[in-house]
């Protein structure tokens, strides 16, 4: 019996960077369109202005897709998350996601939504086996909500939420970018969430990243300013976070039923743990989201790549990760890395 354990963690693909990180996160962007406007991605007057929405050609297809996912587990990728723009707009996108589902090795299916459509969609994406889901929201106001996306359509994501809550999908995470004077008061009512239901209530740092970034110093949080202020509500008691599942520090507070994740790509790197690779909406393979360095899969497999092609690029892309981001060399003024727009490299 051990022999055949042996046998089979030696058939199990590995894809290892230049700095032993071994690579198994695939994040695929399906679109770069989003029904919402949020003012530190796409505001309403920077789609009009500057923003021009890739055409359906540009995109890569579900064929195309689905063939470059099954060639990435073969090397060793064993998950994978849909994203945008946001990925519930794209038409026919359970079509995509059953498809998923039934290429063997990949063990791990997710998506991040905005929770406009989730709702709508939540009964097919458990039928096809997905369990996971994030959604970003940065406020619980109603009206606050309108003014931050663009939109009236905090009622939907709520439902949304509390629907996937009540069918069993786990976890689901609340992703919230703090902002100061926008909506750091609610650090509480986020984190009180996380005692009251089975949700991890993630407080994301504000990153200057994208063309249309809104990021001003005085606007950032630390997660080390977070923690001190949600502290004040008791105890946070650090949780272990299993190795592949990105770069949130967990606490739980005060035995709640949910759980607290600090992301702070700024204050403290997480660099040195990334496992992922990002697919762009139209198709550039991205080895670092906070680096504009890109490698265009979809040329290759339009003109005509072979999977040992495709395979070599994805290869080619894991050596390219950089040790680390250079975000506060932007801040500075030092480089001018990320500018593409965010909702086509995807969050």
């Amino acid at each position: 019996m051990q022999e055949k354990v042996n046998q089979h963690i030696s058939a199990t693909p590995i894809l290892q960077d230049d700095f032993s990180r071994t690579i198994s996160y695939l994040r695929l962007s399906l679109t770069d369109r989003c029904n919402l406007r949020c003012l530190y991605c796409m505001t309403e007057g920077q789609a009009h202005d500057s923003f021009i929405p890739l055409k359906h050609s540009d995109l890569f297809s579900y064929e195309e897709l689905i063939r470059v996912v099954r060639l990435a587990v073969e090397l060793g990728i064993n998950k994978v998350r849909l994203t945008g723009g946001e990925p519930l707009t794209r038409r026919n996108v359970m079509y995509l996601v059953r498809q998923l589902a039934g290429i063997e090795g990949l063990h791990d299916i997710r998506i991040t939504t905005n929770g406009v459509l989730l709702a709508k969609y939540a009964d097919e994406l458990y039928e096809a086996g997905v369990r996971k889901v994030n959604v970003s929201l940065d406020t619980l106001k109603r009206e606050r909500f309108k003014i931050i996306s663009g939109r009236d359509y905090f009622n939907e994501v709520w439902q949304g939420i509390e629907k996937v809550l009540a069918m069993g999908f786990s976890p689901v995470k609340l992703n919230m970018v703090v902002m100061r004077g926008i909506n750091d008061d609610e650090l509480l009512d986020f984190a009180r969430l996380s005692m009251e239901k089975e949700l991890h209530v993630r407080f994301i740092e504000f990153m200057p990243i994208g063309t249309a970034s809104r990021w001003r110093e005085e606007t950032f949080v630390s997660s080390d300013e977070i923690i001190e202020r949600i502290s004040t509500m008791g105890t946070l008691r650090p949780e272990p976070v299993p190795v592949s599942d990105g770069p949130a520090k967990l606490y739980r507070l005060n035995d709640g039923r949910g759980c607290i994740g600090m992301i702070s790509p700024l204050s403290h790197h997480f660099c040195k743990n990334c496992n992922r690779l990002r697919l762009t909406a139209d198709g550039k393979l991205r080895p670092c989201l906070l680096s504009d360095e890109e490698i265009d899969l979809r040329e290759i497999v339009r003109s005509g790549g072979t999977d040992d092609d495709i395979r070599s690029v994805i290869e080619t892309a894991v050596r390219k990760k950089p040790v680390g981001h250079h975000l506060a060399d932007r801040q500075k003024g030092i480089v001018q890395d990320c500018n593409g727009w965010m909702s086509r490299i995807g969050g």
